[in-house]
């Protein structure tokens, strides 16, 4: 997958993308990241056509986004969102929903790769359980562990994950990381993150600044760079040790 030279405007006189060129080699994981509004999730609009790049082009095995139908488009791609949709039905429903006609033994396997059997058996009604309105009686994590087997039971080629662990916590946030880095053994992948310790293990990581690529490397180069990519991980290591103030 290649973006080549790609601008992207919402709005003409705010440009959000500026001449961006990235490539992901097959089962590669490539990382983006960069503060806010640096254009990161802008991406994955244009990955999945919600909107037509002003300038350049997004090759899919040499071919044209804007040539592939929408259909082969989303057999290609899966995308596991910041926040995930799910209905108020049965988590065998909400699983299913990945892939309608799939059987119960791939949908649990497809459970197993996102680590979710032992909490679906821990509960009441199992996999009848029902989830609420928009899962709300399901954890930010548990949430997320069924929109990966989700992707895993679509069997696309290649993932994207928008944001996918920004709004956990710290601990859920670690257990969720190491099933995304175990998805993306098999898998092309592309992260779009703003939290840098979910991207360490990334084959490359893009620096983004104003719809511009500042920097590229591994994680180890990058923080050797001491540049951008170096303050941000010392902001946020800042911010991961900074007390609470206790309210009174």
């Amino acid at each position: 997958m290649q973006f080549q030279r790609v601008d992207f405007h919402y709005q003409p006189q705010r440009q959000i993308l500026r001449g961006l060129d990235l490539a992901i080699e097959p089962r590669q994981k490539l990382a983006v990241v960069g503060p806010s509004g640096a254009g990161k999730s802008t991406l994955a609009r244009l990955l999945f056509r919600f909107y037509e790049v002003t300038g350049g082009c997004i090759l899919i095995d040499g071919q044209d986004l804007w040539d592939i139908t929408q259909d082969s488009l989303h057999t290609a791609i899966g995308m596991v969102p910041q926040d995930t949709l799910l209905f108020n039905e049965s988590i065998l429903y909400n699983l299913a929903y990945g892939r309608l006609g799939a059987s119960q033994a791939e949908i649990e396997q497809a459970a197993r790769m996102a680590h979710i059997p032992d909490f679906i058996e821990g509960l009441p009604d199992r996999w009848d359980t029902v989830v609420g309105e928009r899962g709300l009686k399901l954890s930010g994590g548990e949430k997320q562990r069924i929109a990966i087997a989700r992707a895993m039971l679509k069997r696309q080629r290649i993932l994207v994950f928008d944001e996918a662990t920004s709004s956990l916590d710290s601990h859920t946030e670690r257990a969720i990381q190491q099933t995304l880095t175990e998805v993306a053994e098999d898998h092309t992948t592309l992260v779009i993150a703003h939290r840098l310790s979910t991207v360490v293990d990334a084959d490359h990581i893009l620096v983004m600044v104003g719809g511009r690529i500042r920097e590229q490397g591994t994680h180890r180069r990058l923080l050797e760079q001491q540049v951008v990519y170096a303050e941000m991980w010392e902001l946020q290591r800042r911010e991961q040790d900074t007390p609470i103030t206790q309210i009174h």
